[in-house]
């Protein structure tokens, strides 16, 4: 009987994988995920969360002095102060306009 129950255990252990569907296998491969990090501006003193819309407001400071793209941690510090100064230039005139 101990020997029959171990069997029956080692026998699903070894078909449990070809048991599951794939569709469920695969709808765990696409999480969701957002990874956000937290930037400090040394120029302002402030935090920025680096995240989705940061990103693409970044990529939209390149695409506007026609550069290619560089990972924000990899900029020299000119170049990042470059883009916090236009950054904070660019959130001003947005509130001016909301007035």
């Amino acid at each position: 009987m101990r020997r029959m129950f171990s069997a029956l255990i080692m026998t699903t252990t070894l078909a449990a994988p070809f048991v599951v569907p794939a569709s469920a296998v695969a709808g765990e491969r696409h999480v969701n995920a957002t990874i956000t990090s937290r930037t400090y501006d040394p120029y302002r003193r402030d935090y920025h969360v680096w995240d989705r819309r940061e990103q693409r407001t970044y990529r939209a400071y390149l695409a506007e002095r026609h550069r290619a793209y560089v990972m924000y941690q990899r900029q020299r510090l000119a170049q990042r102060r470059a883009y916090w100064r236009w950054r904070h230039e660019r959130e001003e005139r947005f509130e001016h306009r909301r007035r």
